[in-house]
């Protein structure tokens, strides 16, 4: 599928069962809501694919992993229902991966923020490079982050999200985030990252599903109840990002002045 302007989700499955997943938006990897509505599509089927025995998670170029959500579609929001509709797209991406029977390896080469780092909190297991730097700033434009606190917090403990979400104007590293359990993996550059993501896919496929199953069963024990946990989350972001205050503050970052 060619690059446009609206980005793309695209999906492959090779000879061995690794299903690579990557998406991409010309706006640093940002995802607007039909992007994550492709991107939990493509999880699903992933996941209930026979041929499928492992998922990678990537996004395209090598930059940016993913700059979280579309500044351009928040300031489109109109009402409650409508913001709470927008946030649920990151909620379902989060659940889709959650309850795939699949192992998810996420492939980060570039800096992730917001809704990228729930993306990477996500996956069961996440490979990035030394410029995958990443960032909570949700508090910098009048919200937080309030959908993916669970799976980040999940990962990185309670001190760590806090930390990165109180310092929401600054990067932390790779080392730190590998440092906090948000990565397994860091890599010198993105031709060493592929090998080891490449590598480690193929060998999770050669293991037997039921076994893969099974443990992605005990990795995600005492997450029942995000389903309705998440869409609280996500209407309080969506009422929050109707405030003026946060609707000036994304005026201010499209524009170049923050």
């Amino acid at each position: 599928m060619s690059d446009t302007a609206n980005g793309y989700v695209n999906s492959v499955t090779d000879s061995s069962g690794v299903t690579t997943i990557t998406f991409f938006h010309p706006a640093q990897n940002s995802l607007p809501s039909a992007l994550l509505a492709r991107l939990t599509s493509a999880i699903d089927q992933a996941g209930h694919d026979d041929a499928t025995r492992v998922i990678v998670l990537k996004s395209a170029g090598d930059r940016t992993f993913c700059a979280g959500a579309s500044f351009d579609e928040l300031l489109q929001l109109k009402d409650k229902q409508s913001g709470a509709q927008f946030f649920m797209g990151f909620a379902n991406v989060i659940n889709a991966i959650r309850t795939c029977t699949k192992i998810v390896i996420a492939r980060i080469q570039g800096k992730a923020v917001g809704g990228g780092v729930g993306l990477a909190a996500a996956a069961d297991y996440c490979l990035a490079t030394e410029a995958a730097s990443i960032k909570l700033s949700e508090l910098a434009i009048g919200i937080g982050p309030f959908v993916i606190s669970p799976v980040v917090q999940r990962k990185v403990g309670l001190p760590a999200f806090s930390q990165l979400t109180i310092r929401a104007t600054d990067f932390q590293n790779a080392q730190w985030a590998m440092g906090k359990g948000l990565y397994n993996e860091v890599y010198a550059d993105i031709p060493a990252l592929d090998e080891a993501v490449d590598g480690l896919a193929q060998k999770l496929a050669s293991y037997h599903p039921g076994a893969l199953t099974g443990l992605k069963q005990i990795m995600w024990e005492g997450t029942e109840n995000w389903d309705t946990l998440l869409a609280t989350r996500a209407a309080i972001s969506g009422e929050l990002v109707l405030s003026n205050f946060t609707q000036h503050a994304l005026q201010g970052f499209l524009s170049g002045k923050r």
